[in-house]
């Protein structure tokens, strides 16, 4: 899987809460997606590092057909 981190606030994406994030807050991890990467941050620290995986990694983490 290739995977790339950056420490920059992505301007434009549209970020998700994981559907399995409670509303008492703690640990939660959130989503967008442009055409060719999914990028995944910590919903805590949204100016903090960004992995960044292809679509098919994306998909092959969640189970998902390729």
């Amino acid at each position: 899987m290739n995977t790339a981190e950056s420490s920059t606030v992505d301007s434009g994406l549209i970020w998700f809460k994981s559907s399995y994030s409670g509303a008492e807050g703690g640990d939660c991890v959130e989503v967008a997606a442009d055409p060719g990467v999914v990028h995944i941050r910590d919903s805590k620290a949204v100016a903090g590092p960004v992995m960044r995986v292809s679509r098919a990694a994306w998909a092959g983490f969640l189970g998902l057909p390729r």
